[in-house]
């Protein structure tokens, strides 16, 4: 008995440990750029899925940031292991809906076959001398990358390893997923291996009355948040501040998009930001106001003007992030 409460006792403390080793290397004001100053303390930054409708090579990248006046980045895995050289796979096609039912089998089966070539790419082909030289591209114009979103929870073992191995090499302490009961229990003992963050983000999830995010951070405490803040608003139309007042200190990264209510005509809709119901400001001004390490990214996902494209927009959002923080 005795032999059981002190195994008991050493897991709890390892993995109080590796929480705070994670932390150590994660919080504080050492942790975030100097674009903090202009956003008056708060991190603003971007996930490149904002820029999918433009090219989209670390060259590319790099100009948007500069544009927009952002130095912190949520990078997409595909931007990453494009450059890296993973092999080309099947372009999805523009007329999925209308194609038949057996064309659609037939490029269902070139996808997953295309997955088995990604994943011994991956394990035995994948170059860490190449994200290195990926992250000293964006070292030398001042980005730093925090997040990889690799989204490998359905991956093999050896896959997830590389996952986090390749995230670590770009200067990341995270690996974002899907959240989910599966995800959140298999990514977590992962994310503790390599001491670094599993980092799930959220979609309407939370409009069903049964769902708790606390459910998935109790499965590893290296299990975070990427809280999509418009997501839950259209979803569930409460106000994202109680949330994140409760679950700050598991709240790793935070998605900005305005989105009409939960009971707005039309609902739950992606909006111009100022022209949403999403309580940006407040959102903006609690993180602000309490000094919150917590990386705040643009997730630019409303339609697009035909005279702009999706640089100009993420500035645009990032110059409104800026009004609101100095208000």
């Amino acid at each position: 008995m005795k032999r059981m409460m002190l195994r008991s006792t050493v897991a709890v403390m390892m993995a109080a440990m590796v929480l705070a080793l994670i932390m150590t290397g994660c919080s504080g004001t050492g942790s975030k750029t100097k674009a903090k100053e202009e956003y008056k303390g708060v991190q603003i930054g971007a996930i490149t899925y904002s820029w999918r409708s433009m090219p989209s090579a670390p060259a590319d990248i790099i100009k948007y940031c500069q544009q927009a006046g952002i130095n912190s980045l949520e990078l997409m895995g595909n931007v990453a292991e494009e450059y890296v050289g993973a092999p080309a796979g099947p372009a999805f096609p523009s007329n999925f809906r209308e194609m038949s039912e057996e064309e659609r089998a037939e490029f269902r089966q070139k996808m997953v076959a295309h997955g088995e070539v990604m994943s011994e790419w991956r394990i035995n082909e994948a170059s860490p001398e190449k994200y290195k030289e990926l992250k000293a591209l964006f070292d030398e114009a001042g980005i730093h990358i925090h997040t990889v979103k690799f989204s490998p929870a359905d991956w093999s073992d050896a896959e997830i390893d590389y996952a986090f191995e390749s995230a670590k090499l770009l200067g990341a302490m995270g690996v974002t997923n899907e959240i989910g009961t599966d995800a959140a229990k298999r990514l977590g003992p992962f994310a503790e291996k390599h001491e670094m963050y599993a980092v799930f983000h959220n979609h309407g999830q939370p409009g069903d009355s049964t769902f708790n995010f606390e459910e998935f951070l109790a499965y590893s405490p290296a299990n975070m948040l990427n809280f999509d803040v418009g997501h839950y608003f259209g979803a569930t139309g409460l106000h994202p501040n109680g949330l994140i007042e409760k679950l700050h200190d598991r709240i790793y990264s935070i998605h900005l998009k305005d989105k009409t209510g939960k009971d707005a005509d039309p609902a739950d809709t992606n909006a111009n930001w100022g022209e949403g119901d999403t309580p940006l400001g407040d959102i903006l001004k609690l993180i602000q106001d309490n000094q919150w390490n917590i990386y705040c990214d643009i997730e630019l996902e409303y339609d697009i003007p035909e005279d702009s494209d999706a640089a100009a927009e993420t500035k645009k959002c990032a110059d409104y992030a800026k009004v609101l923080l100095a208000s």
